[in-house]
This record gives C-alpha cells, structure tokens and sequence, in this order.
C-alpha cells in the first residue's frame, strides 16, 4: 500500500503568498488523514491532487487559530458537496465541545455525522492497518504530538521451503501469507513454519507546536518522517523559547536524538520569505532536513 504525506499548509500565525497555515495530509492507500485544519484549508486541498472527499479523519494539536480556525469552512464545504460519510474529529479536551459549537453555529447544519473526540496525552487509538499514538508538546497551551504507526506486516514467504513441505503453489501460499494455517495430507502447517520474523510498518511523527521536547523524541523514535515545527532561525532562539516554539536548530537536534530518517521543517514565521538559512542550519545538525512548502508531496516507502 502506498502511503505520501502532503503539505498542505507549512507556515506559522498567519497565511502570506508564499505559505498557508498548518495542515497536513498523509494518504494511506484509498484514506486520507489530516493533521491540523488551519484556515482556507479546504483551498489548499482543491489546488492539490487530493479530494477531501476522501478525509476520515482530522486529528488537531492544539487550539491556536493557525491549526482549527479552517474547520468551520471545511466541515461545509463538505457539506455543500454532498458528503454521506461520518467524520471523525480529534483534539486535546474541549474538542467535542468546540466541534459542537462549529455544528451548532446557525447558519447551517451538517446532514453528515461528525464525531468529536477529546484525547490525553498519552492515549493511543488503533484502526484497522495503523495505530496514533499521543504525546504532550511543549507548548504554550495544551498541545498534542501524533505519530502514526502502522501494523507490522508478514515476515517474507520462504517459496523453496513451502515447496519442500509440500505445498502447491497457489491460494494455499496466500493463505499462509495472510497468516492462515493450512493442511496438507492431514499435517497442519502455521505460517511460522515458511514465513520469516514479522516486519516494521512505517512511522510517521508531527509534532504541532512545540519547544524541543523529549516527549516528542520519545514519541518520534525511530520515525521514517519527523514533521516539526521551525519557526526561527537559532538567533531567535530567546523569542522562540518565549512563545514555545523551536529554532530549525534545535528540531534537527530532536531529529538526531530520535534517530529518524527525515526531517521535515513547519510552521514557518511569515518573517522568512525564503527559507533557506533554516534549512542550511538544520543541516548542519541532521543532514537529511529538509524545510517543507506547501503542496510538497513525500512518498513513504516501505523497508523491505
């Protein structure tokens, strides 16, 4: 199954020409799910190559204006195109009562069902193929960091070894593949038996914002994708500690700690209309950074 994380809003505060607000996408196959609705949200996903038709679920970090004041527009604009299915929301408490309340506004009413959920930290919801996992940022107001985590898949078929056990190829591989036990004259063969030790799904990390945190290096561990947030440059370093945010510095700091595989750059200060000198300063720390733009499209592949 192919997974892609889309950028859809990579700057901070404020939309400007170059960034909209916070909002990402990952796609999993037929599913989208989106991390932060910040406002005009929706306009991104109409400039992108994703329906929002295709949404599931919209998981919030924190109630900053630039990460949900775009939910009350998109849960219309949904609305106005006929959408049937439910749509689950998610966020830190207060979720199912800020959702209520965009529901309730006056000027219209969703015939679709929305489910709001209030999450803590910590808290980790599984869904069929993947799990998301929580963990408090450090942040000025309550805030939540998500990783999502997939299942572990099959270990490779050993085809010489089903052979000598004396299994026909054809449907009675794939059952064992999909981890079936199967006869073959009156002997029981397990999966075990031709398949080898289980392998890693891929792991995705987003911060929200945040100071350097070792909750989010706990969480991020290992990740293929670590998103954090950027704000500053490191000569900031004083403000972005004041507003509880993280210098590109110090995000590829977290990155290294974690032992990641990439790191992408958010939440860029509209201060930065190129975004080079975070990029470069990353670098320096963790090589594989790179500084997000909107409608950057990343292909997570899986390991073999």
């Amino acid at each position: 199954m192919q997974l892609f994380i889309y950028f859809l809003g990579t700057g901070g505060s404020w939309p400007t020409v170059q960034r909209n607000v916070s909002a990402t996408a990952i796609k999993r196959g037929g599913e989208i799910i989106l991390f932060d609705c910040g406002e005009g949200t929706q306009r991104q996903f109409q400039k992108s190559k994703l329906s929002y038709m295709q949404i599931s679920k919209i998981f919030i970090t924190h109630y900053h204006g630039d990460h949900f004041l775009g939910l009350p527009g998109f849960i219309q604009t949904l609305q106005l195109n006929d959408r049937q299915r439910p749509l689950h929301i998610y966020g830190p408490e207060g979720t199912e009562k800020i959702v209520d309340e965009i529901i309730h506004l006056g000027y219209f009413k969703p015939s679709y069902e929305i489910i709001a959920h209030d999450l803590k930290a910590g808290e980790k919801i599984k869904f069929e193929g993947y799990s998301i996992e929580t963990a408090k940022a450090c942040h000025n107001v309550f805030s939540l960091a998500y990783s999502l985590k997939e299942s572990k898949r099959p270990g490779k078929f050993n085809k010489e070894k089903a052979i000598e056990l004396g299994i026909p190829e054809g449907p009675m591989f794939r059952r064992l593949q999909h981890g079936e036990s199967i006869e073959i004259n009156g002997k029981i063969i397990v999966p075990s038996m031709v398949l080898g030790e289980p392998r890693a799904g891929r792991k995705i990390t987003i911060s929200g914002d945040t100071t350097p945190c070792n909750n989010i290096i706990k969480l991020a561990y290992g990740s293929d994708v670590l998103i954090h947030e950027a704000t500053f440059d490191s000569s900031m370093e004083d403000k972005a500690k004041e507003y509880g945010h993280s210098t590109a510095r110090q995000a590829a700091e977290v990155a290294k700690k974690a032992k990641v595989e990439k790191l992408y750059l958010t939440h860029i200060s509209p201060r930065y209309k190129n975004a080079k000198l975070l990029e470069d300063e990353a670098k320096q720390i963790f090589p594989n950074s790179f500084v997000a733009h909107d409608f950057m499209e990343v292909e997570v592949k899986l390991k073999k």
